[in-house]
């Protein structure tokens, strides 16, 4: 199944306050066409209400009122648009660290991260913390938008010396796959986001959406092996489909093809891949991201939940993992605490068995000794879980690597977690 036609690009965004990234968010809807004329109605009539002679981009994102009031954003917010070439996503994380798990949340799905950098203030503090995360989930491209070079008279030299500066956090990361790409631009005036401005003669680079136009998603995306987790067994109730019997979910990482030996975990029972359908269409092959049901040659036990993966290409199997935990529950989580971990559409009782320690707030890789995490803590932790889980690390898939925690009281997400 060919999905390169399809292609979207998911984005996510940080930056610190007044940076600008509302405004280039807005930019860029402005410029590509992708803002109905009520919003431009309405963001001309605010921007002349609040006595502007320019456009307030900024009101494009459909915020909270209470973030609008603050002139800041709380929450990540998904903005939906498309070029001739594809669609894209952008996730508009907000920036302070007491929102570090909403961040964690709009970047860990993400093919690209913009991190933004006010010129006239360069590399600070918050500029460090989202570049860690990055770094930290594994983001293959990251952009780094200095903005505002309008307020500095578009100085060449301040431009390479925040590059200098942003160098220094890149040396501290083991991710040697990362690469980091630098953009002048003046989000407000819409130079160097679209369009190019004769202000950047000495720029011979290309503009933001030339970038983001060019890159190729799957060069974006770790190289994995094929998780294909069941979500729904098809027993259609025609008598014309009568022996019919598939497996639907999405295929996380590799590719599948007919006439793959598979094996199904947990029961370890093999067979070979007989088709794969999508709807009413049938496909030779199947490659990540790719929702399909497969059918296999042999009438075999298969439940949801199952994992069917290439017999040559079993993930680890353990009770006992280690993971860095990203807590985001008021309540603070401690060694001994009962919690259900649930691993794609698995879920299975799981104890936190000790907090090896916690990542320090200055995001600058040290670390420390602590008996608890706090909401917005990031540390490494030991979980047991009730069952044996089929998983890869986070760095070999992210999808498979990757789980959610669940408060057994209140049903709601505790935290989430990257396996090591």
């Amino acid at each position: 199944m060919n999905t390169s036609k399809n292609q979207v690009l998911k984005i996510s965004t940080s930056g610190s306050v007044d940076d600008g990234k509302s405004t280039l968010i807005g930019r860029i809807l402005y410029d590509t066409k992708s803002l109905k004329q009520d919003k431009l109605k309405a963001i001309e009539e605010n921007s002349i209400k609040k006595g502007y002679d320019y456009l307030d981009f900024s009101l494009a994102t459909d915020g909270l009122t209470a973030e609008r009031e603050q002139g800041i954003t709380i929450d990540v917010a998904h903005i939906y648009f498309s070029s001739p070439n594809r669609s894209y996503i952008i996730a508009d994380t907000p920036g302070h660290i007491e929102y570090t798990r909403n961040m964690i949340t709009g970047t860990s799905t993400s093919d690209v991260s913009l991190i933004l950098i006010d010129a006239r203030n360069g590399v600070v503090e918050q500029t460090r913390r989202h570049y860690f995360i990055n770094s930290l989930l594994r983001v293959k491209e990251v952009i780094v938008v200095i903005n505002k070079m309008d307020l500095i008279g578009y100085d060449q030299q301040r431009f390479q010396s925040i590059i200098e500066d942003f160098k220094k956090l890149t040396e501290n990361t083991d991710f040697k796959d990362q690469k980091v790409t630098f953009i002048p631009v003046s989000a407000l005036h819409g130079e160097n986001v679209v369009n190019p401005s004769e202000n950047f003669r000495w720029y011979d680079g290309k503009t933001l959406m030339q970038v983001l136009e060019d890159l190729k998603v799957e060069e974006t995306q770790e190289a994995a092996h094929a998780r294909f987790q069941i979500q729904t067994v098809i027993r259609p109730k025609k008598e014309s489909l009568h022996d019919f019997r598939g497996y639907a979910g999405k295929l996380r990482g590799g590719e599948l093809k007919i006439n793959d030996e598979v094996t199904i975990l947990p029961s370890e029972t093999k067979s070979t891949i007989k088709s794969i359908e999508f709807y009413d269409q049938q496909y030779e092959s199947a490659s990540k991201g790719s929702s399909i049901t497969i059918t296999l040659k042999d009438e075999v036990n298969v439940s949801r939940g199952d994992l069917i993966v290439k017999t040559q290409e079993k993930p680890l199997i353990a009770k006992e993992l280690k993971a860095i935990i990203c807590w985001m529950d008021k309540t603070p989580l401690l060694s001994s605490t009962m919690l259900y971990l649930q691993h794609g559409v698995k879920q299975v009782k799981s104890k936190i068995t000790s907090i090896d320690y916690k990542i320090k707030s200055s995001f600058n890789g040290t670390t420390e000794k602590t008996d608890k995490l706090n909401m917005n803590d990031l540390g490494l932790v030991n979980i047991k879980v009730g069952q044996p889980l089929y998983f890869d690390t986070y760095k070999e898939n992210k999808d498979n690597g990757v789980f959610i925690l669940i408060d057994g009281k209140t049903n709601a997400t505790a935290g989430v977690g990257f396996i090591q």
